[in-house]
């Protein structure tokens, strides 16, 4: 994908951090949509089809799983086995923090060139425009910064991110093997698993954002459109629309909130192991006049310094590796500088036999 787009770094101010009480869209927000995808048809027929809704419990919930992925690299999962109530306790957890004045959030903030802490999202840095959205990301424990945010009520909320962890990369191992499985991938294809063949070993964190109302929707964007760069990202939103999936590479399709259930979407790592048969869609988050909107994003990526490199499985003589082998570690620092990762490690045809595969 060709762009544009440059790298710039990002200033943060309280101003970036207050949009609550803006009663008029600032002029570094008035969102202009970058040409990513020329053959988007913002006036065309709206496509028919809604995302995947797929019930985990069921016997052919692994078929449904595969073909969602084959078509839209996304969908949504019901009986999930993540009790709700966690799921809720984690969604008031956030809401409490960016319900916090804004100088107790930023004694929270990012320190330069890390990734957990409170802040603005990373991808801002691509675009000439803000995005009308806050957001704090959890690596680890979240004990140093959540001592900040609460001093006297710290240690429950620990608690319920730390059992959040768990329990999401508890289903993400199961999601890769039914992802992996579908493509004709065994456990003994795979030596990145972990001895218990659980993916326990692989990292993740967790992404809290928040969409507040905004004075002028229509020329406002909450997240620009990007792919992530995990194996799998899992996502509960609260019952306020404004996730939207690339569909086809000419459709905005939005993702229709239900209660109770998971979004997830195929990041680069999984469309590299997969060799393109799974995409990792862009996706983009837009705000509205009237509602504030939640998410909490479950970010699985695979143990840092391991190789990930289309598997050999999947290849032959018409189907070369389309991409070269790269850790995700390095595949981060690529993706810093350049919005569209991915191309840049795409094995040219003239050098795919030089490429080792695995």
């Amino acid at each position: 994908m060709a762009t544009t787009q440059t790298h710039h770094s990002v200033h943060i101010t309280h101003k970036d951090h207050d949009l609550d009480s803006l009663q008029v869209l600032p002029d570094s927000y008035q969102w202009v949509q970058p040409d990513l995808f020329p053959s988007l048809q913002q006036h065309s027929t709206p496509l028919s089809d809604t995302l995947p809704l797929i019930d985990l419990s069921l016997p052919d919930a692994p078929d449904l799983i595969g073909k969602a992925l084959r078509t839209w690299g996304s969908f949504q999962i019901i009986n999930h086995g993540v009790p709700l109530s966690l799921i809720h306790a984690a969604q008031s957890s956030a809401i409490d923090l960016f319900a916090l004045p804004t100088p107790y959030k930023l004694k929270a903030s990012r320190t330069p060139g890390t990734f957990p802490g409170y802040g603005i999202a990373r991808i801002n840095s691509f675009f000439p425009k803000r995005m009308w959205s806050e957001s704090f990301t959890i690596m680890g424990s979240p004990l140093e910064h959540f001592r900040h945010l609460w001093p006297h009520d710290y240690s429950k909320r620990c608690d319920i991110m730390a059992e959040y962890d768990r329990e999401l990369k508890s289903l993400c191992g199961r999601l890769m093997w039914i992802a992996l499985s579908e493509l004709g991938i065994t456990r003994e294809d795979i030596n990145w698993a972990g001895p218990n063949e659980d993916f326990k070993t692989c990292n993740a964190a967790t992404q809290l954002n928040f969409y507040p109302a905004c004075p002028d929707p229509d020329r406002a964007m909450g997240l620009g459109a990007h792919t992530d760069t995990t194996l799998l990202t899992v996502l509960h939103q609260n019952n306020t629309r404004g996730l939207q999936i690339l569909r086809e590479g000419r459709q905005w399709v939005t993702v229709e909130p239900v209660a109770g259930a998971l979004v997830v979407q195929v990041g680069d790592m999984l469309q590299i192991v997969s060799n393109g048969l799974y995409k990792s869609p862009f996706h983009q988050a837009v705000v509205n006049r009237t509602q504030k909107r939640l998410s909490v994003a479950y970010l699985f990526v695979p143990p840092e310094n391991v190789e990930m490199s289309p598997h050999k499985k999947l290849l032959s003589p018409t189907q070369p590796p389309l991409y070269r082998p790269i850790s995700w570690t390095d595949f981060i620092r690529i993706k810093s500088n350049n919005f569209d990762g991915l191309s840049c490690i795409r094995v040219d045809v003239k050098d795919e036999k030089q490429v080792k595969v695995g």
